[in-house]
């Protein structure tokens, strides 16, 4: 018999890590990747990873302001799994905010 590894019930949610660093660029376009690492509990190496993604997909446009960053959402942007494809960024953001 096989048996399935028990699972924390605090050790997975809802939304991915993606959606979270997203809704801080939300909040805060000007904050610091340090700053969202810690928000959504990574490293911030897989921030920079996560918005180089979300940056190639066009979801996500950098401005540089003097030596720190500004983000902008292109909340039209669809998303991207065929379930929610009839939903755009912009609905994701007012759902959870």
């Amino acid at each position: 018999m096989v048996t399935m590894p028990q699972t924390k019930p605090d050790t997975w949610t809802f939304l991915s890590n993606h959606t979270h660093v997203l809704l801080c660029l939300y909040r805060d376009p000007d904050c610091l990747l340090r700053e969202v690492a810690i928000e959504v509990g990574i490293t911030e190496r897989a921030v920079q990873r996560i918005l180089a993604e979300l940056e190639a997909a066009g979801v996500v446009k950098r401005k540089k302001i003097g030596r720190r960053n500004r983000y902008s959402i292109k909340k039209t942007a669809k998303l991207r799994h065929p379930i929610e494809a009839h939903r755009n960024v912009s609905d994701l953001l007012d759902f959870v905010n």
